[in-house]
C-alpha cells in the first residue's frame, strides 16, 4: 500500500511516503515558521521525486493532535483537500504515538510531551515494546501532576519533556532518562506505520469527519465563551 503522511502538530513540519513497511523518502522542516508556505511544496516534492500520483495513493495518513492549534488547523485543511481531490481515504494518529515511535523496542515506559504553554503539557506514557501501547493516554496536564502518576524509570521525549526538564530531575532523579537530542522531534515516518496499522484495521476516517484532537478549548473559543457568558 501506498501512504502519503503528514504532521504539523508542532513547529515541526514532517512529510513521508511509504509503500508499505518501506519509506521511500521524508522530508522535515523545524524553523519554527507556519507550515503553510512549505507543506504541499513538500507533499508534491515527496510525491513526485518518487513518481507516485495521489491517485496512486491508497490513503493519507495524518496526525489528529495533540499540538500547536494552527499547525493542526493546517494539516487538516491540507489531507482533506488531497483526500477530497483524489477519493482516498485518511488514517488518523495520536501525535504524541508518532513522538513515540522515535524510541522502538524501549526497555523503558517512554513519556511523550509537548509544550501545550499555560504552564501545562500534552504528555502520555507508553509502552514501545511494539507499537505504542498506552499506559496512560492522551491529556493536557500540569507537568508536576502527569509527574506524580509514574513510577520507576522513565524515558522522556518532546519539546515539552525539554522545557521542563530540571523540574522532571528534580522530581524523578535517576529514575528520568532522556532521549537523544534528535529524538525529540516528531517524524511523519513514525506516523506512517501508525497509519499503517490503522489502515490494516479498517479505521479510515471520512473527509468530512476529519477533527483535531485539540483536549482543550482554543483562545479564540475561550474567548467566545466569556462573551456568551456576558
Amino acid at each position: 500500500m501506498k501512504l502519503l503522511t503528514i504532521d504539523t502538530s508542532t513547529t515541526t513540519c514532517s512529510v513521508a511516503l511509504s509503500i508499505g513497511e518501506r519509506l521511500v523518502s521524508e522530508s522535515l522542516i523545524n524553523l519554527g515558521k507556519t507550515h503553510a508556505s512549505q507543506l504541499l511544496r513538500m507533499a508534491d516534492a515527496a510525491l513526485c521525486e518518487a513518481g507516485v500520483g495521489v491517485k496512486d495513493l491508497d490513503g493519507i495518513g495524518v496526525s489528529l493532535g495533540p499540538g500547536s492549534f494552527t499547525g493542526l488547523r493546517v494539516g487538516m485543511a491540507t489531507v482533506k483537500g488531497l483526500a477530497m481531490a483524489s477519493e482516498k481515504p485518511v488514517y488518523g494518529f495520536s501525535s504524541l504515538a508518532m513522538l513515540a515511535m522515535n524510541l522502538p523496542w524501549s526497555a523503558h515506559p517512554v513519556c511523550t510531551m509537548f509544550d501545550a504553554k499555560k504552564k501545562e503539557v500534552y504528555a502520555a506514557l507508553y509502552n514501545c515494546r511494539d507499537l505504542p501501547l498506552p499506559l496512560i493516554g492522551d491529556c493536557v496536564v500540569s507537568p508536576d501532576a502527569f509527574l506524580e502518576l509514574l513510577v520507576g524509570n522513565t524515558i522522556f521525549v518532546g519539546e515539552g519533556a525539554l522545557a521542563y526538564r530540571e523540574r522532571i530531575v528534580e522530581r524523578l532523579g535517576e529514575k528520568a532518562l532522556f532521549a537523544p537530542p534528535y529524538s525529540h522531534l516528531p517524524r511523519a515516518s513514525g506516523g506512517a506505520l501508525l497509519a499503517r496499522d490503522a489502515f490494516m484495521r479498517g479505521e479510515a476516517i471520512s473527509p468530512a469527519e476529519l477533527l483535531p484532537r485539540y483536549l482543550r478549548a482554543s483562545e479564540a473559543e475561550l474567548a467566545k465563551l466569556k462573551r456568551t457568558a456576558l
